[in-house]
């Protein structure tokens, strides 16, 4: 299992204000990401190291975002005024998740602004819907080259703070969360409120940025 990605849904500043504001804060560049024409979304990304990225996502005024599980929880976040939507986990083989979670995962893609597409498949973000602690998971389709990985960024992931129980993420994963998991620190706190991804910490060039 690896910690892939974190997703921020923006607020009512909208995506380019939002990257601007990650840019300012952490002292590097978004790029363009594209859009998501199955889940009716777009977004611009972060590259970090250690083959993570962020991704700020948008929802779009489109009939695909009121049908795909992610679309919903996009939106959803964005109505509460935006923030941390979740955290995702990359696995090699998601079929063992699709027999846990009784459904098949579904494929997503999207293209980049010159032309390249990108694929991959996903499971879990009902259950993100559900239980926003939860994560998400991914498999990557494409080839190593188009992957988000494949961008080498100068910031790193270190902690993520998240509002809910330990137990009950270990569970939703099939495996242990230890304070430090696939080399990022894992910090549960207690809920007060909405449940889920809380905050995160990235180490920049000018030290740690905690957003």
């Amino acid at each position: 299992m690896h910690v892939d990605h974190v997703v921020y849904a923006v607020g009512p500043a909208g995506l380019t204000a939002e990257a601007e504001r990650f840019e300012q804060e952490l002292g590097v560049k978004s790029r363009d990401g594209g859009i998501h024409p199955r889940f009716g979304t777009q977004m611009r990304l972060i590259p970090l190291t250690d083959q993570r990225y962020i991704e700020i996502v948008e929802v779009l005024d489109h009939p695909a975002a009121d049908k795909a599980p992610y679309g919903q929880a996009v939106r959803a976040r964005q109505e509460l005024g935006g923030g941390w939507l979740g955290w995702v986990i990359s696995v090699d083989d998601l079929g063992p998740y699709e027999t846990r979670l009784e459904r098949q995962a579904v494929t997503g893609t999207r293209h980049f602004p010159d032309g390249r597409r990108l694929e991959w498949r996903q499971i879990g973000v009902k259950g993100l819907i559900a239980d926003p602690q939860l994560p998400y998971f991914v498999s990557w389709v494409s080839d190593e080259e188009v992957l988000p990985s494949a961008l080498h960024g100068e910031v790193s992931l270190t902690k993520l703070e998240i509002a809910g129980n330990r137990h009950r993420v270990a569970d939703w994963l099939g495996a242990e969360v230890p304070d430090t998991f696939d080399g990022v620190a894992i910090a549960f706190t207690s809920q007060s409120g909405y449940p889920g991804l809380d905050a995160v910490t990235f180490r920049t060039a000018n030290g740690d940025v905690r957003i």
